[in-house]
């Protein structure tokens, strides 16, 4: 039996240009771009930037020769070298000239928009991102699109304000949908919630019989993603940027070590480029953005990028009667479909639920202008999908199927910044398909942060940041595998605790196994199996999060939680990064780096906030002193790469001290609860009392036939100890533990509690509720901060001015603050908007359900342009949170909400 869909793959296919015949299909591709705006073919030969001709029928080619670069005159030396000529690299040279950035100089290997430019939607909408780093690039990108590049080059953007519209056509994405327009409302973004016959009278022929809500963005639209970039090239030249096609580099050149004032470091330089004709250009920095090209670029010199073309589709109508050019851009995730009129006809592309990657290994370098061959075996289903939701198309001709690559990352943001491995190799690659949308505020970033530097501290940089990566992510099978998910991730709706598919089980605690038979639910950490829950005797592990409300194993999760408040918990925590740093210049490095004084007594954990010169934060770390000249230092998960970076750094001015990653050769357990100290003592005969064994104090202790290095430190608010385990015995205290822990009935806890319960007491987790925008005095960790000690800290002056300032005024003007909201049934997960008298005023930057306060918990940044936030400024407010589209009355509170004066963590 024929299936119903191989009838119209065939059909489709006899529709479509032969590929034997190129002249129709050539000439589509060389026109269709232009839409309603200029040509592409019109731009290059107004555009003054070149001493080249057209590519003419390059354009079509699926591959182009290179033109020699014996007749391109190269200077012999530049300061910024940018390498790719697509829409980020321009963006990234446009922005550099902007800033007045000296000598930069940008070189693409064929054609400007070759790689994947050139045949890009061009969709430009704001809407859409639970990010506020996201939905600024979004917007600021629209503002330069229609208005500034206009204005100041001359060029059109080819940009249409013609609308946008998302449909919501279950309960499901209808809850994710105005979560995520509640927040674009709060970042300035003009949604409106309309109904199905609303969106029939934007887009008549969309059929809405299934659709319950959209939403809308009247003046979001399109772009034509050459005439951008055109216009990003004309600016660059206008602020002395030098642009030259036809430059191939071969690599990049570094030291391998270098001296500045009698000191070295162990992390190499830029030096220059080295081009494929074999010349070499000097230059002090420079900007890989070479698209789907980065990767294989950055690992000549050992620099991970771990970004994978994979395929991506869009059928092309042929004209019809009833388009209208200026009906929005229509966007149905849940037929993995976007619609806009494109050259008389519809585009229909498509975000399929698992993409495919291409060419894992190597992207041919001759890949120009070029397509990919269809596979309509996995295309077929979704394209009748996207055509039931405009039957006007299964009557339509079809001009073509398109298949070209995309570069998409391992979690589906882009990689930007400055590498881990060489100082000055900046990177802005990976853009998952959003490179046209988003290309204006990625060059804007990258721009800044090479002018600086460091990172821009008025965009939170902590998600996109080049350094976040680390190198296992970049093996062929781990892209492979992650870029299709990354893909299909695209347009799935977005569950609070949703978790990656693919690439699991390459990092294990070694207690993986003990946990599953414990009952664990894991969760991927960092690339680490860490249980998320535990489910109770006779309850399947499989349950996974569908919606966004309670789940079927919230009992579960409840019960962990009241287990470590009000018993004893177990927590597997070796995911946790960890770092021995030693060496006789060990404490100094450290106490110079750090907020706190981390180099006293030893065998005391001391918690600091490493930040950069301005008094921004830069880590939230804990520094242990278990030597003269050894500290062990303990990061977050998420900022492992970052901190690891941020110690080789620092090793540059320092001649007698190393680093080692440890995280690997020690298992973590926690034990948590006011019965840990009971519990803990039948193990050992080591003085657990509180006068022996004071709060913040660390020791090596027996456990059975093991050695544990034992912390009394918590992250849950409750007396507590944290076990560091050599890896081959983990495993025996852990038994040690289990079989002392039946007569206190000990509880297996997940992070699912360990979030609850940190939220509950106020704690700050870095990369979630505090980044690289805010200071230490506005997060409430100024009580780190020694003022006194004879090394003073990095970023001591800026902190001390704050301050000052602050005190001037009566008070800060931003301030991180606990909310609980008063209805113990809604859920916080984060992006929710907090309103004080009747006025938008901060997001919930991380949130929780708090079981022992009996409401959702989360944490916000609150924000004044005119008082000082102070007690009575949250005593004078009438407080409530959006969620959805409720409101809902809150507590807000400068203080812990729970635990106040500290008693439980110092019992």
């Amino acid at each position: 039996m024929v299936h119903k869909f191989a009838v119209s793959c065939r059909r489709l296919l006899q529709e479509l240009p032969s590929s034997s015949s190129s002249s129709s299909s050539s000439c589509w591709r060389r026109r269709r771009r232009s839409g309603d705006a200029t040509s592409a073919i019109d731009q290059y030969q107004r555009c003054c930037c070149y001493s080249t001709s057209p590519p003419g029928r390059g354009f079509a080619s699926t591959a182009t020769t290179t033109a020699s670069t014996t007749d391109i005159i190269t200077p012999e030396q530049a300061n910024v070298v940018i390498i790719g000529g697509g829409i980020i690299g321009a963006s990234v040279a446009y922005h550099l000239g902007k800033l007045g950035v000296q000598d930069v100089l940008l070189l693409e290997q064929n054609k400007f928009t070759s790689g994947t430019t050139w045949h890009a939607a061009g969709l430009i909408n704001t809407f859409g991102s639970l990010s506020a780093t996201s939905t600024f690039m979004r917007m600021y990108t629209k503002d330069l699109y229609a208005n500034i590049l206009p204005q100041e080059t001359g060029m059109s953007c080819g940009y249409m304000p013609i609308g946008f519209i998302e449909l919501a056509c279950d309960t499901d994405r209808l809850e994710y949908y105005r979560r995520v327009a509640a927040f674009n409302r709060y970042c300035g973004v003009d949604v409106t919630e309309i109904s199905p016959e609303e969106v029939r009278d934007r887009c008549p022929i969309i059929d809405t019989t299934d659709v319950i809500s959209g939403f809308y963005v009247k003046d979001d639209g399109r772009a034509n993603p050459t005439d951008v970039t055109m216009a990003l090239i004309r600016g660059a030249k206008q602020n002395g940027v030098q642009v030259l096609e036809n430059v191939s580099v071969s690599g990049v050149t570094t030291t391998s070590r270098w001296e500045e004032d009698h000191r070295t470091t162990i992390i190499p330089r830029v030096t220059g480029v080295t081009l494929s004709s074999g010349e070499h250009i000097q230059a002090n920095a420079v900007a890989n953005c070479a698209g789907m090209w980065a990767r294989q670029l950055g690992e000549l010199s050992g620099v991970t990028i771990p970004n994978q073309a994979a395929e991506h589709y869009y059928l092309i109508t042929e004209p019809f009667d009833e388009v209208d050019p200026s009906w929005p851009v229509v966007e149905d995730s849940s037929r993995c479909v976007y619609i806009r009129p494109e050259g008389g006809g519809l585009m229909l592309g498509l975000f399929e639920r698992m993409g495919a990657s291409w060419n894992v290994h190597k992207i041919p370098e001759t890949f120009s202008f070029g397509e990919i061959n269809a596979d309509w075996d996995r295309i077929g289903p979704y394209l009748l999908e996207a055509m039931k939701r405009v039957p006007i198309t299964e009557q339509v001709g079809t001009k073509t199927l398109f298949c070209g690559p995309e570069s998409f990352t391992p979690d589906g943001n882009p990689i930007v910044g400055e590498s881990s491995e060489i100082r000055n190799y900046y990177v802005a690659a990976g853009m998952n398909s959003v490179g046209i949308l988003t290309g204006g505020g990625i060059g804007k970033i990258l721009a800044q942060w090479i002018q600086d530097g460091r990172a821009p501290n008025d965009v939170d940089v902590t998600a996109i940041d080049a350094t976040r990566f680390q190198r296992y992510q970049n093996n062929p099978r781990y892209r492979d595998e992650r870029v299709g998910e990354t893909l299909g991730n695209t347009y799935k709706v977005h569950y609070p605790d949703k978790q990656p598919e693919t690439c699991r089980g390459g990092r294990r605690s070694a207690l993986h196994d003990r946990l599953a038979q414990a009952n664990a639910y894991f969760r991927d950490v960092s690339g680490w199996e860490s249980p998320a829950w535990y489910a109770s005797d006779g309850h399947p592990v499989t349950i996974r999060q569908h919606s966004f409300g309670r789940e079927s194993w919230f009992p579960f999760w409840a019960n962990e939680h009241h287990a470590c408040r009000n018993n004893v918990a177990l927590f597997d925590m070796s995911f946790m990064p960890k770092f021995l740093v030693t060496g006789s210049d060990a404490g100094e490095m450290l106490n110079h780096l750090s907020t706190a004084n981390v180099n006293g007594n030893i065998g005391v954990i001391t918690y600091t906030q490493w930040l950069n010169e301005l008094g921004y934060m830069e880590a939230d770390v804990t520094v242990t002193k278990l030597g003269e000249q050894s500290f062990l230092v303990i990061a977050t998960d998420t900022q492992h790469n970052q901190v690891a970076t941020h110690l080789r750094r620092q090793l540059s001015s320092y001649l007698h001290v190393s680093m080692l990653d440890v995280t690997g050769s020690y298992c973590q357990i926690n034990l948590q609860g006011p019965n840990a100290r009971l519990l803990l003592q039948q193990l050992t005969s080591h003085d657990l009392s509180n006068d022996k064994f004071p709060f913040r104090r660390v020791a090596e202790i027996d456990i059975g036939f093991a050695r544990v290095l034992c912390a009394r430190i918590t992250y849950v608010g409750e007396l507590g100890y944290e076990l560091y385990i050599p890896t081959e015995s983990a495993v025996h205290v852990y038994e040690r533990i289990i079989e002392a822990g039946r007569s206190f009935d000990l509880t297996h806890a997940g992070l699912r509690a360990l979030g609850s319960l940190r939220l509950e007491k106020g704690y700050r987790d870095y990369g979630h509720d505090m980044d690289n925008t805010d200071t230490i005095l506005e997060v409430g960790l100024g009580f780190t901060c020694d003022f006194n000690k004879a090394s003073g800290f990095v970023g001591k002056d800026a902190v001390l001015e704050q301050k000052q300032m602050a005190e001037a005024d009566g008070g800060l003007k931003k301030r991180l603050a606990q909310v609980l909201v008063h209805d113990e049934q809604p859920l916080l997960h984060h992006g929710e908007i907090l309103w004080r008298n009747g006025t938008r005023i901060s997001e919930i930057r991380s949130a929780s359900y708090a079981h022992t306060l009996g409401g959702a918990v989360g944490l916000c940044l609150l924000e004044s342009d005119c008082e000082p936030i102070t007690e009575s400024y949250i005593a004078d407010g009438d407080w409530s949170t959006e969620i959805g589209n409720q409101m809902y009355p809150c507590t807000v509170s400068l203080r812990p909400l729970y635990d106040l004066r500290n008693e439980k963590i110092k019992a």
